[in-house]
């Protein structure tokens, strides 16, 4: 789910959605910098403040698998994380794609169809405490079948991550590790089965305002019918606008079959901002 376009059409996009943000931000700048999961798989173990919603939006993710003559692609455009922080080690999150279409070419035959994705709840916990060199966190998650069967498979998923963070010393790079199983639909429907991934993450703190970083993904998928192995090789860049304001792309490249080719996503723009809460109008940063 992540694409290819043009680099015009890409920071439009990002311009527009700070611009639209910049009435929020005003009202009462944010002290400190925005902490995001995207454009990377790698899962951060910071949260959101208390008291604080942060959007994350994807502008347009593509993506393209061809393997023997066979071709299937997936433009989903606008998909958001809408993150609340419970506590200053806490926060409620919702992933909603609200438009995708899936293209798909077997055998010379050809089927497209489009509409409203999956919703998926998911619930941070940081264990470790703020500033720690050595972070980790808990992050179960459920998807609601919410996309129309020719677009999803119809059934309740859930998922379980512990990313796991560490600053190297006198250094501007930073290790995050992001183990994962989840229990996915089985591919004829009849159950469910266990599938387990791992991301292994490089980053560094080029400056103040702009962070770069490359991981590794593997995933070990074992349903009934058969196992499969994926993995991809991902970089990505980030640069920071605003404290409350972060612009990014990232680029996602399959190493086995059964992985897309290639994918890279275009622009993630994303804000914070403060929610108003008459009996408690005042908010703690991280």
């Amino acid at each position: 789910m992540h694409g290819c376009r043009r680099a015009g059409a890409s920071t439009l996009g990002a311009l527009l959605t700070a611009l639209v943000a910049l009435p929020a931000a005003a009202a009462e700048p944010r002290g400190e910098p925005i902490c995001a999961d995207r454009p990377g798989k790698a899962t951060a173990v910071c949260t959101v403040p208390a008291g604080r919603l942060q959007l994350e939006t994807g502008l347009a993710d593509w993506t393209l698998d061809r393997q023997s003559g066979d071709r299937e692609s997936l433009l989903v455009i606008g998909e958001t994380t809408l993150k609340y922080g419970l506590t200053d080690a806490s926060d409620f999150e919702v992933d909603v794609v609200p438009w995708q279409r899936s293209k798909v070419r077997v055998n010379g035959a050809r089927e497209s169809d489009s509409g409203f994705g999956d919703v998926a709840l998911l619930y941070k916990q940081r264990l470790t405490s703020d500033g720690a060199p050595l972070q980790v966190a808990l992050l179960p998650s459920v998807k609601f079948p919410t996309a129309k069967r020719s677009l999803g498979n119809g059934k309740v998923e859930v998922g379980f991550v512990v990313p796991v963070q560490y600053a190297i010393p006198r250094t501007s790079l930073g290790i995050t590790l992001s183990p994962e199983l989840d229990w996915l639909a089985d591919d004829d429907g009849s159950g469910h089965h266990l599938t387990m991934a791992q991301v292994a993450s490089l980053g560094w703190q080029v400056t103040d305002k702009v962070n770069v970083a490359a991981e590794l993904w593997r995933q070990w998928n074992w349903d009934p019918d058969g196992t499969r192995k994926q993995a991809s090789f991902d970089v990505m860049a980030a640069y920071l606008a605003r404290n409350d304001l972060q612009l990014d792309l990232g680029g996602h490249f399959g190493s086995t079959a059964a992985r897309p080719m290639r994918s890279c996503t275009q622009a993630s723009p994303k804000h914070s901002e403060e929610v108003v809460r008459p009996a408690s109008p005042k908010y703690t940063p991280e």
